[in-house]
């Protein structure tokens, strides 16, 4: 009987409330309640199905979606990209460049990480020391590698220099491999390493940060479970627990959107819009992306590490034609490497036109018109059509291609460690500026995982990348962003095919959805 005391007591009061009080009154202390409940978030429970678990949940140590897409919502960044792609103070109340090495950045005090550490001054140092830290060997450190130090100037202020004038700093930072992971488990994973374990392994074991969920669960190759953090420091979460499912199979995925299985799904197939938009009871969101998608040479391997047979087969492929007939119309061409909508995208470059005859002229005169065998390596079935689509390109030009489908895990290990031929691969510019989009890239410091998977190698280009980082004009930068592209262009270590939709699938009831153009998602207002 216990169990129905509160309920009870709770109508007596209203009983007693509406003796004392005119309606007016009422209705208002009605309305504070459910906004009181608003603020608080629902209790939804809520399940996306996604192609995979995250490869790491510490953002050190990872930079595929699979894992930005989870580590988002556990941890926060000094600075963020807002919906609207603006930045804005996150962690940070405020940010200004003091000098031409020098960025203030003052911290929003009494914010705690979901162990209950305080985020300060000095959490912010750790993890700026951490990620650059060579004996960690972070995959994304290339993102604050013209950190020069992070210095402590009070508890809540921190000044961060740079070896040279670094304009896209806080766009890095916004990044979310800028994410802060609490001291305490910084400190344990160093703890763990100094008795023979691993770097980069603890913070994936327990997840620790301020974000708006905390870490609750995960299946490895199954699931991860988020719970909301009832003490963040913003506006709460609005599901109670949020859950990504691994499935990697697209009709899996649909079937159990249909069924009412799983609230949302992603990604989704272009020629699978109609059924899930025309369904009773789902819908589809469309966003405009960031996103390149490519094909990549192994540039060490031959014959791929000759940039005429490169350039033939980049030739041969009609973007267009994959555009219409695979996707329905859903992306855009990408003659260049940098979507529109990033800094350093140019119109004014020498592009590769399609010309299947004079791509196979090209081969005959320089010695491969008998052609040869390659593999191409891809992991989902979007990018095994377009492989399936360019074999067919390819037999024109007696290549023979193979295709071979790993799954996400497997498919990053295997391009980051160079033991493919060719590749269908994805880069989104999530900062919004060249430096990551084409420095990752194409810059040989980042052979191999960090993102240089074609592992392309021009001393001309490194140089060029390396002075448009550090210099402050921007139509400078612009400049040195359009010389690199050309010779990027005309040596095709990739080539760019298009910027794909990002189309996400979910019931009809599911409100609050946002998706960042680079990819990962807004979730915090998620609720049913």
């Amino acid at each position: 009987m216990k169990k129905y005391l509160v309920p009870l007591l709770a109508f007596l009061f209203v009983l007693l409330l509406s003796a004392c009080t005119d309606d007016s009154e009422v209705e208002e202390a009605v309305e504070d309640d459910n906004t009181d409940a608003e603020e608080a978030g629902s209790g939804d429970e809520i399940t996306m199905s996604v192609l995979a678990t995250p490869n790491s949940l510490d953002p050190h140590a990872a930079n595929d979606q699979s894992s930005n897409h989870v580590n988002v919502n556990i941890y926060d960044r000094l600075v963020e990209f807002t919906p609207d792609l603006d930045l804005e103070p996150g962690l940070a109340e405020s940010y200004e460049q003091i000098d031409d090495l020098t960025w203030e950045f003052k911290l929003r005090e009494g914010i705690q990480f979901h162990d209950g550490t305080e985020f300060n001054a000095e959490a912010v140092k750790a993890n700026l020391d951490r990620v650059r830290d060579e004996e960690v060997g972070a995959p994304v450190a290339f993102l604050f590698e013209l950190i020069d130090s992070v210095e402590v100037v009070d508890e809540y202020t921190v000044h961060i220099k740079t070896v040279h004038p670094f304009a896209a700093l806080p766009s890095h930072l916004a990044h979310p491999a800028g994410s802060m992971i609490s001291p305490a488990v910084i400190e344990a994973d160093y703890e763990q390493y100094e008795n023979g374990g691993e770097l980069l392994t603890e913070v994936h074991q327990n997840p620790v940060g301020t974000g708006p969920y905390t870490f609750e669960e995960l299946a490895e190759g199954e699931f991860v479970t988020l719970s909301r953090n009832e003490d963040y420091w913003g506006e709460p979460a609005q599901a109670e627990t949020f859950t990504f499912k691994a499935v990697p199979e697209d009709s899996t995925r649909i079937a159990e959107l249909m069924t009412e299985t799983t609230d949302l799904i992603y990604p989704v197939n272009p020629n699978d819009y109609a059924q899930i938009e025309d369904n009773a009871g789902t819908k589809m969101n469309e966003t405009e992306s960031v996103r390149m998608e490519y094909v990549g040479f192994n540039t060490d391997k031959a014959p791929f590490d000759d940039p005429i047979v490169r350039k033939a087969i980049a030739m041969a492929i009609d973007k267009q034609a994959i555009i219409d007939e695979m996707l329905e119309g859903r992306a855009k061409v990408a003659d260049t490497l940098l979507a529109p909508a990033v800094f350093g995208h140019s119109d004014d470059l020498d592009t590769i036109e399609y010309d299947k005859e004079a791509a196979k002229q090209l081969l005959e005169e320089n010695g491969y018109g008998d052609g040869f065998t390659a593999e191409i390596t891809v992991m989902d079935r979007t990018a095994a059509d377009m492989a399936a689509y360019i074999q067919e390109a390819l037999a024109g030009l007696n290549i023979d291609l193979e295709i071979y489908q790993l799954d996400s895990g497997a498919f990053l290990d295997y391009v980051g460690g160079g033991d493919h031929e060719m590749f269908i691969g994805g880069w989104g510019t999530v900062t919004l500026d060249a430096d990551y989009g084409l420095y990752a890239l194409f810059h040989s410091s980042n052979i191999g995982t960090s993102g240089n998977r074609s592992r392309y190698s021009n001393s001309e280009v490194d140089d060029l990348l390396d002075e448009a980082r550090s210099e402050t004009d921007q139509e400078q930068r612009l400049a040195l962003y359009e010389e690199t592209q050309q010779i990027l262009l005309d040596e095709s270590p990739i080539i760019p095919i298009y910027h794909p939709s990002l189309l996400t699938g979910m019931r009809e009831d599911i409100e609050g959805y946002g998706q960042h153009p680079a990819s990962f998602h807004f979730l915090k207002d998620v609720h049913k």
